[in-house]
């Protein structure tokens, strides 16, 4: 049987977006994705939800008010991530245009881990801050929080992770995935958290007539950070992160953003003028990452709050080298992973855990990652992090809700894992170097029991074949535009193709040249040294190929399977 099947297509749904004045091949996507009226694909300022809907986001304008006003110094908490980095730039460039006293501490993973752990409390509390506050992390620091507070210090965590059985003691906590919280975009990234924070604040300066006298900042500058920090975090793109997200483009490709963001896309080679949510995910979003996993993010976070355009330059430079020095560790690592798994029969396991003691601890997440797009299972990779520890990064696969595992494994071997955390599509865990067998059979088992036949080997989804008149460089560029990714996937199309001639490129992308009919399309598949069958059905995107400055249609191949 065919592993490419097409998505569904209400027809009603079709219809209305139809009538509506989509073009066709649009409307006939987002009716598969859900969308069933032109309104929930209104991308304005206006339709976001408002900031009174989060949960504490008024409470905390409050207390962040009431501290700029008594020019108390703040101190920031930022994960050691691209959403946490965003975040605290978000979060930096508000509160210092608004008048505020504020600075940010972002933990060195490879001697904190993350979280605001006992020790960085210790660590932020030599800044002598009035108000600690997180982003992109807390909720799950619940000793953390205590010593804060202990210390003198006022917390706000703001977070978007899912919470522990208990939840920190902290003055306020804005978090969409509070139990009492009802906000209705439970994906929102710790970027889109903060942001809502400052619009709060704003709100709440506006009522105390602050800026009488002074000049009120343009929030929406913001956007290009709220956007990057979103695509880069992999939440689900639903209607208020689609539109966080086009707005931070929109200005992207307008040139007003940040000069470090600008920096950031000369640096990956991407022009900023054609910004798409691929560019972000993968150019702009592993550059700033590169210095987490390598060094240390405040390298990131400089970048990104820099305002002097040569200063952004070489930071940018910095992080490019620190990403091209990451892909070489990858590389190896990688090579390592292949030959553990040629000795483990991945057919037939469910949940994939992976340990090399010379593994390089802030690369872990990318070959978790790397594995899990080969094999379709949920991987964890370990790497050694002292003290005869070892610390896990996991990916999972749709359908198999990652923290929700980790937590059943812990019910049931409560001895077994030290420390965890995370959500649905990516998790850390810190468990013992001797107990990593004994966890990997456990996690194996467990998720075998939450995932059925349908999750582990599921079917390619396409949304069918295109018509001549679609199979074109117009609709590639038309796609392009359009807000794509996790939970809202970028459209991938199939048909049935002859291979009129085909190469290997650098002995890992196959090239190709595909008849379908009288027409032929150059066509390549990325990471696959395999060559394809003479006849085949194809599962490909369409793109737009760039040389010498001409521009031509490109078929971007995911999945093929041989024809007769």
């Amino acid at each position: 049987m065919s592993r490419i099947s097409t998505r569904e297509i209400p027809a009603a749904a079709l219809t209305r977006l139809t009538d509506a004045g989509l073009p066709p091949l649009l409307a006939r996507l987002y009716a598969a994705r859900g969308i069933a009226r032109k309104e929930e694909l209104d991308t304005a300022l206006s339709a976001l939800l408002p900031p009174a809907s989060l949960r504490g986001t008024q409470d905390a304008a409050v207390l962040l008010a009431d501290a700029i006003e008594a020019e108390a110094p703040m101190l920031i908490v930022a994960d050691y991530d691209c959403d946490g980095a965003t975040a605290c730039a978000v979060g930096i460039r508000a509160l210092r245009a608004f008048g505020g006293k504020v600075d940010y501490l972002v933990p060195d993973r490879f001697r904190y881990g993350y979280g605001l752990t006992p020790a960085i409390v210790e660590l932020a509390a030599q800044r002598e801050p009035e108000l600690l506050i997180t982003v992109d992390n807390g909720i799950a620091s619940v000793e953390g929080v205590a010593l804060a507070r202990a210390l003198g210090m006022t917390v706000l965590v703001t977070d978007h992770h899912l919470p522990g059985d208990a939840l920190p003691e902290a003055d306020v906590i804005v978090n969409p995935n509070h139990p009492e919280c009802r906000f209705a975009s439970k994906h929102i990234a710790g970027v889109g958290v903060i942001f809502y924070v400052m619009l709060a604040l704003r709100a709440e300066l506006r009522e105390r007539g602050w800026f009488a006298e002074r000049a009120e900042p343009k929030l929406a500058d913001l956007l290009d950070l709220v956007a990057l920090g979103t695509v880069a975090d992999v939440v689900r793109l639903d209607h208020n992160n689609r539109i966080l997200v086009h707005q931070g483009l929109a200005r992207m490709r307008a040139g007003q953003m940040q000069a470090g963001v600008r920096a950031l896309f000369a640096a990956a080679g991407r022009e900023a003028a054609r910004a798409a949510t691929f560019d972000l995910g993968f150019g702009l979003g592993p550059r700033l990452n590169a210095a987490g996993r390598l060094t240390d993010m405040s390298l990131g976070i400089e970048c990104l709050i820099c305002d002097d355009p040569l200063r952004a330059v070489e930071l940018a430079r910095e992080l490019d080298r620190l990403n091209q020095e990451r892909r070489g560790i990858e590389q190896d690592m990688q090579f390592s992973a292949d030959l553990m798994l040629e000795t483990l029969a991945s057919a037939e396991t469910s949940g994939i855990a992976l340990f090399d003691p010379d593994w390089h601890q802030g690369v872990v997440g990318i070959v978790a990652g790397r594995v899990k797009e080969r094999l379709h299972r949920p991987v964890i990779a370990f790497a050694r992090c002292g003290d005869d520890l070892i610390k896990g990064s996991g990916r999972s696969i749709p359908g198999l809700h990652l923290r929700d595992a980790l937590d059943l494994v812990s019910k049931r071997e409560p001895d077994l894992i030290r420390t965890f955390g995370g959500h649905a599509m990516a998790a850390g865990i810190t468990l013992a170097e001797a107990d990593f067998q004994r966890f990997a059979l456990a996690f194996d088992r467990i998720v075998a029991e939450l995932a059925d036949e349908a999750t582990l080997n599921p079917m390619r989804e396409t949304d069918g074949t295109l018509t001549p008149a679609e199979m074109s460089l117009e609709a590639a560029k038309l796609l392009e535009r359009e807000i794509w990714g996790q939970g809202f996937p970028a459209p991938v199309f199939a048909d049935d193709f002859e291979v009129e001639n085909q190469r290997l490129l650098k002995d890992s992308h196959v090239k190709l040249t595909l008849r379908r009919g009288k027409e032929c399309f150059e066509a390549i598949r990325f990471r696959h040294a395999d060559l394809a069958p003479e006849r085949l059905r194809v599962a490909f995107r369409l793109a737009t190929n760039e040389y010498k400055g001409a521009e031509s249609l490109q078929l971007l191949i995911d999945d093929w399977e041989a024809l007769p």
